[in-house]
């Protein structure tokens, strides 16, 4: 079921037909493994009772946004794990045993009992469940955003890598369709008892499956290039450290768009009911048709920046999160009507997507082939595991301080420096190691 971990032996993809068929099935796979990580943001209003009883429903939800960051510290074990792996034994065995990963974890948080069976286990199993999902996301991210690079022509190689984030709105807007789908087959108190479960099952079918269909994947040229020409030996972490700037540039490239992007997306939905007073069913729906605005403009941004260059559309992101953030979320927890609600989530989309569509790409573009994934994986799940991983619950104990508004401008102030980057930065597509 698994594939080994010696290097490829197939040849290079060099037709147009089996270069897509690779990057769809890599993307599907993509699109499962997301599926599964943010269905238990979408259903931690659902579960958190169950697995934290005491408390109102904020001091539940911070319960549960602390294992959601938790999951996060394990995401850079995961990229350094897996992108070292990827480096070694090719993009495609990576990427297979990600999401064998993810299934693990889907299937432990959909079987484990509540807190008034199991006591105390219940929560430590929803850990280690998330635990899991962490590590294999944290690989995941670099791997993929690795393998669609390489695989991409480099004239439409901002296009091509969008899927990445493409399938990551998608795999997003599923776990939001389920939940649609489950709140009008189900009664609310069937949702708070089982329903929950229901979801994480799903999670874990589907990666089966995408575990089947990443099996007929190519290997990039590049990868298979290498292992002809084998760089000279020496330690993966050593040779990237002998890149700092780029190191750097990750993080800083990533710190705003991370924060952004946790905020808009997986913490609206809480934002639109516990701030805005929305309720459940209509958060779902806002934030579905948002996260389907977000989805389109990929693919769009995508090709804007093989046609205008990488830094410009970084650009528009950095300056628009700056002065856009404070005003849309003051005007979003104001809002009464789910329009007017969804109009500032889209302005918002519109601003992330600059950021989201080409930073896979940026960031694959800036190392060479032996250290790419590594180097893509690593920093980046470092910083999305310190600020993105911590960005609900700051959101969250800000509120619960009184304090709501800090953490607008604590978002503000981040993307500011993502700004600075960006501004300082060459442009990765005239510079590309790829």
């Amino acid at each position: 079921m698994f594939v080994p971990a010696s290097p490829p032996s197939s040849p290079p993809v060099r037709s147009a037909a089996a270069r897509i068929r690779s990057i769809v099935s890599g993307s599907i796979g993509n699109l499962v493994e997301w599926y599964d990580w943010y269905v238990y943001s979408a259903f931690a209003l659902y579960f958190a009772p169950s697995f934290f009883p005491q408390g109102n429903l904020t001091a539940q939800l911070l319960n549960s946004a602390a294992i959601f960051a938790v999951g996060f510290l394990m995401r850079p074990l995961g990229g350094w794990l897996l992108g070292l792996y990827a480096d070694r034994h090719g993009r495609k065995a990576a990427l297979l045993l990600s999401v064998l990963l993810m299934c693990g974890g889907s299937l432990l948080i959909a079987l484990t009992p509540g807190y008034q069976r199991i006591g105390v286990a219940a929560p430590v199993l929803l850990v280690l469940a998330r635990l899991l999902q962490g590590l294999s996301v944290g690989g995941e991210y670099g791997t993929s955003a690795t393998y669609l690079s390489e695989m991409a022509t480099a004239r439409h190689r901002g296009f091509y890598s969008s899927f990445q984030y493409v399938t990551l709105l998608a795999g997003q807007l599923l776990a939001l369709l389920v939940q649609l789908a489950l709140q009008r087959l189900l009664t609310p108190a069937a949702l708070h008892d089982w329903g929950w479960r229901v979801p994480f099952a799903i999670g874990a079918l589907a990666a089966v499956v995408a575990l089947y269909l990443r099996r007929s994947m190519h290997e990039t040229e590049a990868f298979v290039q290498q292992t002809a020409h084998p760089a000279a030996a020496e330690s993966k972490l050593r040779a990237l450290l002998r890149h700092p700037r780029e190191l750097l540039t990750v993080v800083g490239l990533t710190l705003g768009g991370t924060i952004a992007f946790y905020t808009f997306t997986t913490y609206a939905q809480k934002f639109l009911v516990n701030t805005a007073g929305f309720s459940k069913a209509e958060a779902t729906q806002i934030s579905f048709w948002a996260l389907a605005v977000a989805l389109l403009l990929q693919p769009l941004m995508g090709a804007l920046s093989d046609r205008v260059g990488r830094r410009p559309v970084l650009l528009f992101f950095g300056v628009g999160a700056t002065l856009g953030t404070v005003p849309l979320l003051t005007l979003l927890a104001q809002a009464r009507s789910s329009w007017a609600a969804f109009g500032l989530l889209a302005v918002a989309m519109v601003i992330m997507s600059g950021y989201t569509s080409i930073n896979a790409v940026v960031k694959a573009e800036l190392f060479p082939t032996h250290i790419r994934a590594l180097g893509v994986g690593l920093p980046y799940a470092l910083t999305v595991a310190i600020f993105g991983g911590s960005a609900e619950y700051g959101a969250l104990l800000a509120k619960s301080q009184g304090i709501e508004a800090a953490y607008y401008w604590y978002v503000t102030a981040c993307a500011a420096l993502s700004l600075l980057v960006y501004w300082r930065m060459p442009d990765t597509k005239q510079t590309s190691r790829i």
